[in-house]
């Protein structure tokens, strides 16, 4: 039964981040259901949903919850506009993430995708200087790898040579500083003295262009797609404090970290940082629908009020779709009613524990955790740190070979990324580990 639908697939469909030929050549899965934390294809086989979804699924498959919310929203309306008219599900939403986002973020602009939702950010803290009479603050500052979508302002914002050196002659040059990336950065400081020396630089930069920066963005506490590359204690904070001192927005780009990934609500909980700008997707509505949102201050929104010029002309025909709001209400119902945040610690020790022994692989670079977010560097030399020709592709043999466990996983480059469900118990956290472990022994000792 697959072969005909692959066929088919083959024929006709372009996918996201897949090269064709590589596709057209391995053994393609159609996935044709879904329960719990687990897919199943179109042949009968089951695997753990490893990846959530690619980071989006929360409570998982087919929630009995979720499902009903959205039949009885469908029994309702499906959809209406949200340029000039409103409906119950967005006013409740807006209310809900308000009561739920850190302290000062007031106001919620809907969107479709994460990538929508730092467009939205970064043009509105444009825009919004240019309302406050500071004209000259217009760039923004961003760190190497980071990764905040695939629309041309934000993938300006980007610093994945990989997925963005092909548009650079379409996009606005930004001011760019060294990530956290501590297992790369010369002389191999801690984790600590590399976000120490980021954060000298971000300083200086503050001092002398200040005038000139709209926005510090960034990924709070974890940058996903360089490769779960993360930031020490404190690092959220003092950016945080770094840019009020010097008068320019802090964006947070929430859409990978937000709704728990890290272990807490939002990743700026860790440290108790209220960002001026918050993008949000992914979690949103548990892994069901598209839907995302741009948090705002009071303050901000201010700025475009006072006459038809200072209106933000931004907006697409889904937004704020009813459906949509319908499944993130039921999914923030869920993370109070299941108590899904006071249960992560005892989630992310037991991902943590199983993790250990692949520290002894001799392809094992690096595990870097944060809460349920997880990144396994492989490395051709574990002495010198010396990586695999990219050309073997040896995280996507990894994660192919993964599945012969029954486990889904994605590769980020060499670097195999474990993000599961946050519903996964202990147990299939363990299963999840266990085909990765597998699937990294048998790449590694083949040939």
């Amino acid at each position: 039964m697959t072969r005909g639908w692959v066929e088919r697939d083959r024929a006709v469909v372009w996918h996201p981040f897949t090269q064709f030929d590589e596709w057209a050549a391995e053994e393609a899965i159609v996935i044709d259901r879904a329960v719990g934390d687990t897919l199943v294809d179109i042949d009968g086989r089951k695997y753990l949903d490893g990846v959530s979804s690619l980071w989006c699924n929360v409570h998982g498959h087919r929630v009995p919850e979720i499902d009903e919310a959205v039949r009885r929203q469908l029994d309702r309306m499906a959809h209406s506009t949200f340029l000039g008219l409103t409906h119950v599900p967005g006013i409740r939403l807006a209310e809900r993430l308000v009561a739920t986002a850190p302290a000062g973020l007031s106001r919620v602009f809907f969107s479709d995708s994460g990538s929508e939702a730092v467009e939205i950010a970064l043009k509105v803290a444009y825009q919004y200087w240019q309302q406050r009479g500071k004209a000259s603050k217009k760039a923004f500052v961003t760190l190497d790898g980071a990764y905040h979508g695939d629309t041309v302002g934000a993938v300006s914002l980007g610093g994945i040579d990989l997925f963005h050196k092909a548009y650079k002659p379409l996009l606005f040059k930004t001011i760019q500083l060294p990530s956290t990336y501590a297992y790369r950065w010369p002389r191999s400081p801690s984790l600590e003295a590399c976000g120490d020396a980021v954060l000298r630089k971000l300083a200086a930069v503050l001092r002398s262009r200040a005038r000139r920066i709209a926005a510090v963005v960034i990924e709070p506490k974890v940058q996903g797609a360089a490769g779960i590359i993360l930031q020490p204690e404190g690092f959220v904070r003092r950016v945080r404090e770094l840019t009020r001192k010097h008068g320019v927005l802090l964006i947070a780009d929430e859409v990978a970290t937000g709704f728990g990934r890290t272990g807490r609500m939002f990743a700026v909980d860790h440290e108790a940082v209220a960002p001026d700008l918050m993008a949000v997707a992914k979690g949103l509505t548990g892994g069901y629908l598209p839907l995302a949102a741009t948090l705002a201050t009071e303050e901000i929104f201010s700025a475009f009020r006072g006459g038809f010029g200072r209106t933000f002309f931004h907006g697409h025909t889904y937004t704020a779709n009813p459906l949509a709001c319908a499944a993130a209400l039921a999914s923030l119902d869920l993370f109070e009613a299941r108590q899904v945040i006071a249960g992560l610690p005892a989630k992310v020790e037991a991902l943590r524990g199983s993790l250990e022994p692949l520290k002894a692989e001799d392809a094992v670079g690096e595990i870097r955790q944060c809460g349920l977010m997880v990144g396994i560097e492989l490395v051709a030399d574990l002495k010198t740190r010396r990586a695999f020709d990219p050309a073997q592709r040896v995280g996507r043999q990894v994660c192919l070979r993964a599945r012969g466990y029954g486990v889904i996983l994605r590769p980020l480059g060499d670097v195999v990324v474990i993000m599961p469900p946050l519903a996964m118990t202990e147990e299939q956290l363990r299963l999840v580990v266990a085909a990765a472990h597998a699937a990294i022994q048998d790449v590694s000792h083949q040939g």
